[in-house]
């Protein structure tokens, strides 16, 4: 892992009680949202910055729909704060139709550590965005998830190799991936005394 000289923003993207409807399909990574606790812990604890968004959907079947109030509902885990930021949004960036990126250049902030639902859509277009934004983009590969889809043949993905794949497209090029164990390991040595 490249070497953080100084704390990334904490994106934690559309972790929303919709995703657990059964109209995603098999899911991976069950413990992502546990990882996220992890990483929220940490970055609560030394006062970084942290920033959700949040999908309302226009899609009329979506669980995550705009008029869905369960479904848009943050999952208890990882509930933010008062103070911290949410930026609500309709397409699958956090960047387009919101505020975060005036947000980040108004903070001078110049890197992010990019989590959430779900690996396929909402992660990988933000992370995508971030890294063309000139972000330095960090994801934490098993603080996200991703859903079985299927493809223009009609053959099912199971969500590992969705997550797989995805991750590996993203790399190098967009991101650089990270685990929550790596991450934690180097906030320890940014600031050994919290």
């Amino acid at each position: 892992m490249k070497t953080l000289l100084k704390p990334p923003a904490l994106l934690v993207l559309d972790v929303q009680k919709g995703f657990d409807d059964p109209f995603w399909g098999d899911r991976n990574n069950p413990q992502a949202e546990e990882n996220i606790l992890k990483l929220l812990t940490e970055w609560r604890k030394r006062g970084w910055e942290v920033i959700y968004s949040q999908h309302l959907s226009l899609l009329p079947k979506s669980p995550l729909n705009y008029q869905n109030r369960t479904g848009v509902e943050f999952k208890e885990i990882i509930k933010p704060l008062p103070q911290e930021v949410v930026f609500q949004k309709n397409v699958n960036s956090a960047f387009i139709g919101t505020e975060l990126e005036s947000y980040l250049r108004d903070k001078r902030i110049t890197s992010v550590m990019i989590t959430g639902l779900s690996t396929q859509h909402c992660v990988s277009t933000t992370t995508r965005m971030s890294g063309n934004l000139g972000f330095e983009t960090f994801l934490v590969e098993d603080a996200t998830a991703a859903y079985e889809i299927t493809d223009h043949n009609g053959t099912t993905r199971n969500p590992d190799e969705v997550h797989t794949y995805e991750i590996a497209a993203l790399h190098k090029e967009f991101a650089t991936i990270v685990n929550t164990n790596e991450v934690l390991a180097q906030i320890q040595q940014l600031n050994p005394n919290l």
